[in-house]
């Protein structure tokens, strides 16, 4: 479709969304979400999509610096809005998190990864010391079909201690 028609198209949005501190342009139909316009139209395929409902938490990314599920927000809710995917986390290499997962052992197929990553990190910028009860609370929504929870919560625990200045 070109812009043209696009722009002629009433179920067909155009939204400017900062996306991993880039402005940028999505025009999609009206319907589509915001996990369908960051894979599907912006390319940035580390987002995954897994359940559509809401229910795994493959599509975490966060909006206005908190944990959604992007296959429940339509693609236009973004507009005017900033949302950075794991692409925006590690743009530099990998974060001190994402090194954490690898030493952990924490990733074995990888597919849930990115929402678990996306998910802690709002975790740890909301609450820089947060024990095993709620490291586990605030990953309930992501699941891990290689049941690979322990080494998850490690890699977040290790990774707050060492944010916290207690470990090298």
């Amino acid at each position: 479709m070109s812009p043209a028609q696009a722009d002629e198209d009433p179920l067909t949005t155009t939204s400017t969304v900062t996306v991993n501190g880039t402005a940028r342009i999505v025009t999609a139909p009206a319907h589509r979400s915001l996990l369908e316009g960051l894979r599907d139209i912006l390319g940035l395929t580390g987002t995954k999509s897994c359940c559509a409902e809401g229910e795994c938490g493959a599509c975490t990314v966060l909006l206005d610096g908190k944990a959604v599920n992007s296959c429940l927000v339509l693609c236009v809710e973004s507009d005017g809005h900033e949302v950075t995917t794991i692409e925006g986390l590690s743009e530099c290499g990998p974060t001190d998190l994402q090194e954490e997962f690898l030493n952990a052992g924490a990733v074995q197929c990888g597919f849930c990864i990115p929402g678990q990553v996306m998910s802690a990190e709002y975790l740890l910028r909301t609450n820089p010391a947060p024990s095993e009860p709620e490291i586990r609370e605030a990953l309930s929504g992501n699941l891990c079909r290689c049941g690979g929870y322990a080494r998850i919560v490690a890699a977040v625990k290790e990774t707050a201690a060492r944010r916290a200045g207690d470990h090298d």
